[in-house]
């Protein structure tokens, strides 16, 4: 585990990144429920899900412990915001996807698109800016990246294997899928720049 912060720093800190979490979570509701394209790793997630039965945002659960295995070859350590990171949003998007139905007309559909992409920006300014540990996915790109590659190698590889298998398993991609991968960049760049807390002082 990372150095654990004091109670002071939690106070300050958790608050955060729960409420960047739940916007994830929502922002992928949002998109299954827009059913326009998704995300390369909620291609995955969508496409298990339908082979399986399975929600979707406990397939999101189970395959963040998946990945969390992949992290003990490469030694990476988990933090607080990693374990939250692992529940709270695969819980959010099943909850969000019993509240809210999908939209039958064109104007919805692409409204609840555009939001979805949208507060992935201000959710990883809130839950990366938090400073309390990696998603299981970004530990994983982080982690082989100190290997000797490249981060932008090893990320683009990451996100179309994932895209690939999830497409291959009848996961939804679309036009959602190319917005979100020319949007996500500069959407989380300009939030994480604004949003991001002093490091964190462990105990």
């Amino acid at each position: 585990m990372l150095p654990v912060p004091s109670a002071d720093e939690l106070r300050q800190r958790v608050p955060r990144l729960l409420g960047g979490l739940v916007l994830f979570g929502v922002g992928i509701a949002l998109m299954v429920r827009a059913d326009l394209g998704l995300a390369p790793w909620d291609v995955l997630h969508q496409g298990v899900a339908e082979r399986t039965g399975v929600p979707i945002g406990t397939v999101t659960i189970l395959t963040g412990v998946a990945v969390l295995l992949l992290w003990i070859p490469i030694r990476e350590r988990p933090g607080l915001g990693t374990l939250l990171n692992v529940l709270v949003i695969g819980l959010v998007v099943d909850a969000t996807l019993a509240i809210v139905d999908a939209p039958t007309n064109m104007l919805l559909r692409v409204a609840f698109l555009a939001l979805g992409i949208f507060v992935f920006g201000p959710g990883s300014g809130l839950y990366i800016g938090a400073g309390l540990g990696p998603g299981p996915r970004d530990g994983l790109m982080t982690g082989l990246a100190r290997r000797g590659r490249s981060v932008r190698v090893v990320r683009t590889v990451i996100e179309l294997t994932a895209l690939a298998a999830g497409a291959a398993l009848g996961g939804g991609v679309g036009i959602g899928t190319v917005a979100f991968a020319l949007v996500v960049g500069p959407n989380v760049h300009w939030h994480l720049d604004r949003m991001t807390m002093p490091e964190a002082r462990p105990r």
